[in-house]
């Protein structure tokens, strides 16, 4: 387990200091419903660091995303609403279209971001193999909707239709899972380490799915959210029935920024 453990924290050190790092966000630009301009130039709807006045347009409007640019052949961007966000490249940058409950913003990115401050790793709580917990995987009936804020103050009505429950010190406690796939369970969480060891903000932490009934939490590989990185991020929180009333010190500590 050990070794598992170290080879996922070190993806974690490789995701974030690669050229598309959550480190490397340099701007969160909403586009309104017509053509939104994309350049250098002083009120440009999505700002460009650098280069020329006017790069082109960004036209949303029934749905969809088109790139215009001032030389080159138009295409449409797919957001990231079903996978991967079509990318548009122009020296060191890149910008790409995200989907927020039917609103759209442009993210930014510098992919040469590492050359000013490459990224120095994470700090971990000491590994302990109690918090590797076998939980319960109840079904809810009837299932519940519940309404997940993020960062940005918009609120997603997420449907749960099973909940996590475990004990720690005598205490039962439950979490409702943000997502459920075939391939992961997803969920957000709050701990009594939140704001003072760990991210404020709360963690993230990915599980296998259920077999016969339990689930298995590992909050060894808790981690931070994007927006522990970057103001940049539209992150989930979590929701209150995900405030843990005891501190899980394990996995990833609160990232401090250099300097």
């Amino acid at each position: 387990m050990w070794d598992d453990l170290k080879n996922w924290q070190a993806r974690r050190h490789a995701e974030l200091a690669g050229p598309d790092s959550w480190l490397g966000l340099a701007g969160l630009f909403w586009l309104e419903p017509g053509l939104n301009s994309v350049g250098s130039a002083d009120g440009s709807v999505v700002q460009l660091p650098g280069g020329p006045a006017h790069l082109g347009d960004l036209s949303w409007q029934d749905g969809r995303v088109m790139w215009l640019p001032l030389a080159g052949e138009e295409r449409e961007l797919q957001t990231d609403i079903v996978g991967q966000p079509t990318v548009v490249e122009f020296q060191n940058w890149a910008f790409f279209p995200v989907d927020r409950e039917n609103r759209i913003a442009i993210r930014l990115r510098d992919r040469n971001w590492a050359a000013s401050q490459p990224f120095t790793g994470l700090d971990y709580f000491d590994f302990d193999p109690a918090w590797q917990i076998e939980a319960q995987w109840q079904a809810l009936s009837p299932p519940i909707s519940m309404e997940v804020p993020n960062v940005s103050g918009d609120l997603k009505v997420v449907e749960v239709s099973h909940q996590a429950v475990f004990e720690v010190a005598g205490q039962t406690v439950t979490l409702l899972p943000m997502a459920v796939s075939d391939k992961e369970v997803f969920f957000v969480f709050r701990d009594r380490t939140s704001g003072k060891e760990s991210y404020g903000a709360g963690r993230f932490l990915k599980a296998n799915p259920a077999v016969n009934g339990k689930i298995r939490l590992n909050f060894n590989c808790a981690y931070n959210p994007p927006c522990a990185f970057t103001p940049f991020a539209t992150c989930p929180l979590p929701p209150p029935e995900n405030w843990l009333p005891f501190a899980v010190p394990a996995g990833e500590r609160k990232w401090v920024k250099p300097g």
